[in-house]
């Protein structure tokens, strides 16, 4: 699979939109140094419009895997890191947590509380949350990954945070995603490979069908 292609600058947003930023950055500036990556991710897709909910599901079977490839996508991480994806990810095994939907943080928390049993596992493993939005223009793309900056206080946790501003219906058909009302769990190696998925909350089925897919790609 193939990059996504490069499309037309989108032009700067105006009509509109004074109201809502002007509220979004008092709230951000009015932030704890605590808070949580949902409620900056929330505010980016007010901006697009987006609002639904999340209903968990479980594993791909194998044949969705063969039609799948992580397509090549240019972003950064919120440590101002400049990638290339998927040749860029740390691991020869990489699970990304996509996500699309404000209230999908929760979906995407309870997989990041379990990663380190996977990290002893597998040394080389590594993880990533990709909150994935529209394309947007550079303003835009800084002000939402200022504020999330803001308010995640620890380092180790921005490294692994890449926003992807992109075309979405591109980037969901190249990995197989029919339906952005889930978050997906995407084992990938650097070549873009899908090794593994599911969708919707960890579970302990879900971590041994992980589990077992680390121990088969390792050999």
């Amino acid at each position: 699979m193939g990059a996504i292609p490069d499309e037309p600058r989108p032009k700067p947003r105006t009509l509109g939109c004074s109201f809502l930023i002007d509220l979004i950055q008092k709230t951000v500036l009015e932030m704890e140094s605590g808070m949580k990556t949902g409620l900056l991710f929330a505010m980016a897709l007010l901006l697009v419009g987006i609002s639904s909910s999340e209903r968990g599901l479980g594993v791909f079977p194998e044949e969705s895997m063969s039609k799948a490839h992580f397509p090549t996508v240019k972003a950064s991480s919120l440590e101002n890191r400049e990638l290339t994806l998927p040749g860029d990810f740390d691991g020869a095994r990489n699970l990304v947590l996509v996500a699309f939907e404000r209230e999908q943080q929760k979906n995407v928390d309870s997989w990041l509380h379990k990663m380190s049993q996977f990290e002893e596992l597998d040394t080389d493993f590594r993880y990533y949350e990709l909150p994935t939005i529209e394309r947007m223009n550079a303003f835009m793309r800084w002000f939402i990954d200022s504020g999330m900056r803001r308010g995640i206080p620890d380092r180790k946790a921005r490294e692994r945070t890449i926003t992807l501003y992109l075309d979405k219906k591109l980037f969901c058909d190249a990995l197989a995603i029919s339906d952005q009302k889930r978050i997906y769990a995407l084992l990938v190696d650097r070549q873009g490979n899908v090794l593994w998925r599911a969708e919707g909350d960890y579970d302990e089925d879900k971590a041994a069908s992980l589990k077992s897919a680390l121990e088969a790609h390792r050999r």
